[in-house]
């Protein structure tokens, strides 16, 4: 290897390393450029229906934005609030009749196995209340932790504005004025590639939006089989419940998660066996909307494989972290298109054209 061979390769070393660095950066401009794509699809739609200047249009959108997320606020936080005070209130009596009902279903198995009853009073049980009264350390370094995880929160809470605040300027950016970011990122490749560069880009721009759709309608099927569910259990704030499944959905294995606790505190409140019922219920749609139904329709919308679906959340929460999980799939779309235009269509199959031709 020569010095101009040796130059090369560590500038290429270090430039990994530098990506490597700021990929969390990255990230987040990724994130960026999928918000701005979706915010540049409704300005397109609105201009291609009314003629209007782009920056009067993006204002449009961001106002119509605005107001539907305002109206799903006023749909989803008062009721959870006041239902969630009072589920504050009955707590400890849920608390008590879950313990009492794991108590009678001990006794039974008991007296199926031994015959005899099991003791079920919590004063034989030991479980009497306690009062323990830390003494001046314990309580001294009790409340130090406390304030440094306080700070640690406080962290956190203003490293994710900072991001939030980033990716929605970026995104704005974007969606004022696309073609003139497009340009600059086909200037970045060589002048031979650029109008294949060009095509490239326009391809992922496509795949992503039809990820888009694809996400709505699997947010919209999980709203649905939801509500359906919530209706017949009878739990309260059907409408708000199933919402909060259809917005959540977007986050891979998280979300859902996220979505079962509510519902089944609230219907905790009414009867325990409509907890258990509404969990069931949640685990059936859940695995459904992860086996059948996103895998048909991102397989129909961006021809994404179930298998590279969930290869691509492990692996970019892996390298990531939670971002990366949420951006998982944009991410494997992109990546998917690349590889298939690039690696694929550009190198491997034109290097078999010249060997066979050789």
């Amino acid at each position: 290897m020569n010095f101009p061979q040796a130059l090369s390769l560590a500038a290429l070393i270090a430039a990994g390393l530098i990506l490597w660095t700021l990929r969390q950066w990255l990230l987040l401009l990724f994130a960026a450029v999928v918000v701005g794509l979706a915010l540049c699809s409704l300005v397109d739609a609105l201009q291609r229906r009314y003629p209007m200047r782009r920056p009067l249009a993006l204002l449009v959108c961001l106002s119509g934005l605005g107001l539907v997320l305002t109206a799903l606020a006023a749909v989803l936080v008062p009721p959870f609030i006041d239902e969630f005070a009072l589920l504050l209130q009955k707590l400890p009596q849920a608390a008590r009749t879950l313990l009492q009902l794991a108590l009678s279903g001990l006794d039974q198995v008991s007296d199926s196995l031994y015959g005899v009853d099991a003791t079920t009073d919590l004063e034989q049980l030991g479980l009497q209340s306690q009062s323990i009264l830390p003494d001046g350390s314990t309580l001294a370094s009790g409340v130090g932790s406390g304030l440094i995880g306080l700070l640690g929160l406080a962290g956190n809470l203003g490293s994710a504005g900072l991001s939030l605040l980033f990716v929605v300027a970026a995104a704005l950016m974007v969606a004022v004025q696309p073609q003139a970011y497009r340009q600059v990122g086909i200037l970045l490749v060589p002048s031979f590639y650029r109008r294949r560069a060009n095509q490239i880009l326009t391809l992922c721009g496509d795949a992503l939006n039809s990820w888009m759709v694809g996400v709505g309608i699997s947010s919209l099927a999980v709203f649905l089989l939801c509500w359906i569910t919530l209706s017949l259990l009878g739990v309260k704030l059907v409408l708000a419940n199933a919402l909060l499944a259809g917005v959540l959905n977007v986050i891979p294995n998280v979300g859902p998660t996220m979505s079962t606790v509510f519902p089944m505190a609230v219907a905790l409140l009414d009867a325990p066996w409509k907890a258990a019922a509404v969990l069931g219920a949640y685990v059936v749609i859940q695995n459904l909307e992860s086996y059948v139904i996103t895998p048909s329709v991102m397989h129909h919308q961006v021809k994404l494989l179930p298998g590279l679906t969930l290869a691509a959340q492990v692996l970019f929460t892996v390298i990531f972290g939670p971002l990366g999980l949420l951006l998982a799939l944009p991410l494997a779309v992109v990546l998917q298109v690349l590889i298939r235009e690039v690696l694929i269509t550009d190198v491997l199959n034109r290097w078999t054209t010249l060997r066979l031709r050789t």
